[in-house]
């Protein structure tokens, strides 16, 4: 999981943290999720304002925990595109402290392309395949 361009800096809250006194498992996917939302914006893939103009919808979530995040650890959540398929896209990430590399966390989240008005799938946009694609520096789509 190297070659991350996008990194996105996480505020561990304290009600992130669980009476472990280290922050929950579950919180882990919604930085996740937060530093995916920064990424569609950051490429201009969606405005962040118009949820139903989204167009994504997640189908599968793997989540492998390597150590705990305390409540004064720095977090980041460095993301990537790693495949655009037809209708999906796999996202990768790496939960880490940014300082020492320290890697809390990694993940891969299936997400398909979605129409949330008609409620169906529909194909990856070109537009969405050629912006991913500069952006994460790819001589042709994996």
């Amino acid at each position: 999981m190297a070659n991350f361009h996008f990194k996105y800096p996480i505020s561990v809250r304290y009600g992130d943290l669980d009476p472990q006194w280290h922050v929950n498992n579950t919180k882990f996917l919604t930085y996740i999720e937060q530093t995916r939302f920064a990424y569609l914006v950051a490429l201009g893939l969606f405005d962040g304002l118009h949820f139903f103009d989204l167009g994504l919808i997640v189908a599968d979530v793997h989540v492998a925990y390597k150590k705990p995040i305390e409540a004064l650890d720095k977090v980041q959540v460095a993301a990537r595109v790693a495949k655009i398929g037809n209708k999906s896209m796999t996202f990768e990430a790496r939960v880490e402290n940014p300082d020492s590399g320290e890697v809390y966390a990694t993940s891969e989240i299936v997400m398909v392309a979605y129409d949330y008005h008609t409620k169906t799938t529909r194909p990856v946009p070109a537009e969405w395949r050629e912006k991913i694609a500069a952006y994460e520096q790819w001589e042709q789509t994996p």
